[in-house]
């Protein structure tokens, strides 16, 4: 009996406990219709406060309409709660250029966000079944989805305060079908869907029939293969994200760079579901042509054995490979050309994020390590001091080094990534000699003599 397996997969997958507050999802539909009133049979064991929503998409004009008045009836007959409404989804559609099935979507799922906040209602409640199940997997393979997006729909899943849950996963559309005749429901039935126009409708009059013919009980097979990927992607995501941390480089909205070495470092299937990770990052909603396509072309790309490579993703994601290190951002990143006075004593902040700190020395000499600091005898120097981005044939001498070198090939050589030579920071002095370029070289002015100094100035580079 349908109400009875219906049960078994709430009990078994923790669904929906007893005494919450529904919000059930009605298109007027078999699938939906037959839910609630499975729902509204269940509510006397599972002492359920049932809220009915009902959008009306305005796509098919007058017949769209009688759905709505439709399911407002139904409510009232089964003394249940309706909140119904009417919203233009095709003028949306000219307004934003959303894709009919993204605008109908965003806008339904905004209307059950509304309601269950106004009814305090802690799961949304959906009429998907056991055959939606198998079209879903079926053309998420086919168009090469990759990792839970392979799983198809999830049987319950988080949204806003709550969670969205689909019983009707464990049923077909015959068992649907059976139960409205049953118990002499009348579901409206939509005419689009008998057209082939829309993939889903191929999939389901082409290819699940001929599965049933071979298995009858098919949707089980997919909806067990369904719940294994969701466990082992959930095993593998535990993994990746512990190595993430030595990953990330960077992480803003809309941008983020990555320390490549540590993803290749990885075994194969732990450096898919890093990609994965940082796609989700970055994309806010993700795009439907994002495929296994893309995730294999950013591991060829992290393989490259050029130095410079740069990648175009779905929705102008760039992604910028250099060296070691690869940036993700959704827009060109512009020159920024600065020239700017070093204060002394006091900060300098930087257009990279960056500050320079600078002070006088009193007392005892700081112990300076790396290229992060620099002491500067006042005596050596011609002032102001200025940092600015560099200029074409800019060169200076190396501490440690005999003659000068470019700055061009100090950048090489160090390995520092295309996108950031232009905005780094260079330390000149009145008469134009580099003395400092931050985080990588000094100058031979930085020397053992500066403990003789009686004036020094101390730079500190640091994130502002």
């Amino acid at each position: 009996m349908l109400q009875h397996r219906v049960l078994h997969v709430i009990h078994k997958h923790k669904l929906i406990e007893k005494n919450a507050k529904l919000l059930v999802g009605v298109s007027g539909g078999p699938d939906s219709l037959v839910l609630l009133h499975v729902l509204k049979q269940l509510q006397k064991v599972m002492e359920w406060d049932l809220f009915v929503a009902h959008v009306d998409h305005m796509f098919r004009g007058e017949e769209s309409y009688e759905d709505y008045l439709f399911v407002e009836k139904i409510c009232k007959e089964w003394d249940l709660v309706f909140e119904g409404r009417r919203i233009d989804v095709p003028a949306y559609m000219k307004q934003t250029g959303e894709s009919t099935q993204l605008a109908a979507r965003k806008l339904r799922f905004e209307f059950f966000a509304e309601l269950m906040k106004k009814y305090g209602c802690s799961t949304l409640v959906l009429g998907h079944h056991g055959d939606d199940q198998v079209e879903t997997m079926l053309m998420r393979m086919t168009r090469g989805a990759t990792g839970t997006a392979r799983a198809g729909i999830p049987l319950k899943r988080p949204f806003k305060n709550g969670e969205i849950v689909r019983p009707f996963l464990a049923v077909t559309k015959a068992d649907i079908y059976g139960y409205a005749r049953t118990h002499s429901l009348q579901p409206r039935i939509d005419p689009s869907n008998a057209k082939n126009d829309y993939v889903r409708n191929r999939f389901r009059h082409e290819v699940l029939p001929f599965l049933k013919q071979e298995n009858p009980l098919v949707h089980e097979q997919f909806q067990r293969f369904s719940e294994e990927i969701y466990e082992d992607e959930a095993f593998l995501y535990d993994l990746v994200l512990k190595k993430m941390d030595g990953v990330w480089l960077e992480k803003e909205r809309g941008y983020a760079s990555i320390q490549v070495d540590s993803i290749l470092a990885m075994p194969k299937p732990l450096q898919r579901r890093a990609i994965q990770l940082i796609l989700n990052y970055l994309y806010l909603d993700r795009p439907s042509s994002l495929s296994a396509l893309h995730i294999d072309q950013l591991l060829a790309l992290f393989l490259n054995p050029q130095p410079s490579a740069e990648l175009h993703l779905p929705e102008g994601l760039i992604v910028e490979k250099s060296y070691h290190i690869c940036t993700f951002r959704f827009f060109k990143r512009e020159t920024v050309n600065y020239s700017l006075l070093l204060q002394i004593p006091g900060d300098t902040f930087l257009p990279n994020g960056y500050k320079i700190k600078a002070q006088y020395i009193e007392g005892d000499i700081p112990a300076i390590s790396g290229n992060d600091s620099c002491i500067i005898p006042y005596s050596m120097v011609t002032f102001p001091l200025t940092v600015r981005t560099r200029h074409t044939g800019d060169r200076m001498k190396v501490k440690g080094l005999c003659g000068t070198k470019k700055i061009k090939d100090i950048f090489i050589d160090e390995k520092v990534p295309i996108f950031k030579r232009n905005d780094w920071p260079i330390v000149v002095d009145g008469m134009g000699h580099i003395i400092w370029l931050p985080g990588l070289k000094k100058s031979y002015i930085e020397s053992e003599s500066v403990i003789d100094e009686s004036s020094l100035i101390y730079l500190q580079y640091k994130k502002a």
